[in-house]
């Protein structure tokens, strides 16, 4: 069976990876619980939900420079992280 290779990453990783980083510092983690309306639990519970993962990448897409510094942090591009948003949406 032939082997599909792209060169983009799976949305799920690549919003996992801006989760992350996103939960290492405390003031980020409650701008994003107080913006998204989560709860740490439900957060938690939810994490590997496509439309939590996609909520963690619009909180990063409204700010600029949080997007720009998860970007450089995690090996990805801005663009990479909005088109991962854009695939979790769909």
């Amino acid at each position: 069976m032939p082997t599909h290779h792209t060169n983009e990453a799976d949305p799920v990783v690549t919003a996992l990876a801006a989760l992350g980083w996103v939960l290492e510092s405390p003031d980020r983690a409650q701008r994003l619980l107080a913006l998204t309306g989560l709860g740490a639990e439900d957060l938690r519970a939810r994490a590997a939900d496509p439309a939590v993962l996609g909520a963690v990448l619009g909180f990063l897409e409204a700010h600029e420079p949080d997007l720009v510094a998860c970007a450089a942090a995690t090996g990805a591009t801005p663009a990479a992280l909005v088109a991962a948003r854009e695939a979790l949406e769909r």
